[in-house]
């Protein structure tokens, strides 16, 4: 009789260098995506509620940090480097939604 153990403890350690090297490390990276598309969710909010709250020329600074303060208060502690970029892609968003909306504007009149 032939013994299959060392092909079977061959496929087993296959099979699970696979989960190590493949599986979890898309997991990971499908979690991160998640959490990066919230963060930047939560970001814009954070942009629309500062310009609600700071509707003035020269605010920027109190904006940002409102902005700032709002996504560490909803668990967003990455770098402040991150999160700045977040901020200033949500403004630049903002700042090219209201530039197509005010050109339909003047081209309806």
């Amino acid at each position: 009789m032939i013994d299959l153990t060392p092909i079977m403890e061959a496929l087993i350690s296959l099979a699970a260098t696979a989960i190590t090297v493949v599986v979890i490390p898309l997991i990971v990276n499908k979690y991160g995506s998640a959490k990066l598309e919230k963060a930047k969710s939560w970001a814009e909010i954070g942009v629309k509620a500062a310009e609600q709250i700071y509707n003035g020329p020269g605010m920027g600074k109190q904006k940002k940090q409102y902005v700032l303060e709002f996504l560490l208060q909803h668990g967003y502690t990455v770098d402040f480097g991150e999160l700045e970029a977040y901020i200033e892609s949500a403004v630049n968003d903002m700042k090219s939604s209201q530039a197509i909306m005010i050109e339909e504007v003047l081209e309806n009149e």
